[in-house]
C-alpha cells in the first residue's frame, strides 16, 4: 500500500475501534524492552476504544485527531495534536501521538499525518509545536527527518520505571506543513 492509496482525515467517533488497534498494536511492536512488559501484555483495545471514543466525542477548540485509512477504510495510522501540555515555552503546541502499524510505516503516510497536525495547529493560530518520545524509541529518528530539532529531555515515571523523553520541536509549523505535504 502506498501513501496516495490512504486517505487522511479528521477522526469521528465510529474510528475509536480502529485507534484503539493501532494504538495497542505499536505499543506492543515499538516497546518491548523498554516499557515493562507486564504493562504491554495489560493493555486492552476494548478499553483503549472506550478511552478513544469519549475523547473523540469531546472536541476540544485547537485540537486535532486524524486517521490514516486504507482502501477498505481500515485505520492503520492516526496522530493527535492540540495546546503545549505542561510547561515547555518554547512551543505552543504539541503533536501528542503519532502511530502507524508496522506494514505502512515508511510509505508517507507520516508524513501526511504530520501535515494534517501542523495544518490544524496553523488554523488556530499555533505557529510552533513540540512532540515528547521515549529516547530509546527507535521510531524517533522520524521527528529528525521531519525537520524537528532537539529541544529538551527529561527523566519520566511510567510504569513503575523510570524512562527518559526527549523532545524534538518545530519553532516555525509552515515549512513542516508544506514539506510534510509533498510541496
Amino acid at each position: 500500500m502506498s501513501a496516495s492509496d490512504t486517505v487522511i482525515r479528521e477522526a469521528r467517533p465510529t474510528d475509536a475501534p480502529g485507534i484503539a488497534h493501532v494504538h495497542v498494536a505499536t505499543w506492543r511492536t515499538t516497546y518491548p524492552g523498554l516499557v515493562p512488559a507486564n504493562f504491554l501484555l495489560g493493555m486492552s483495545e476494548d478499553q483503549a476504544a472506550r478511552r478513544w471514543s469519549g475523547l473523540l466525542l469531546t472536541r476540544e477548540p485547537g485540537h486535532g485527531t486524524f486517521v490514516a485509512a486504507d482502501p477498505r477504510g481500515e485505520v492503520v495510522g492516526f496522530a493527535t495534536c492540540g495546546p503545549r501540555r505542561g510547561r515547555f515555552p518554547d512551543f505552543a503546541g504539541e503533536f501528542y501521538a503519532v502511530y502507524l502499524l508496522d506494514e505502512v510505516q515508511g510509505t508517507g503516510i507520516g508524513r501526511r499525518l504530520m501535515a494534517a497536525m501542523a495544518d490544524r495547529l496553523l488554523e488556530g493560530g499555533t505557529r510552533s509545536a513540540c512532540v515528547w518520545c521515549l529516547r530509546d524509541n527507535p521510531a524517533r529518528w522520524f521527528y529528525e527527518r521531519m525537520g524537528g530539532a532537539r529541544a529538551a529531555e527529561r527523566p519520566i515515571r511510567f510504569a513503575g520505571t523510570t524512562l527518559v523523553e526527549i523532545a524534538y520541536g518545530w519553532r516555525d509549523l509552515y515549512p513542516l506543513a508544506r514539506m510534510a505535504a509533498g510541496a
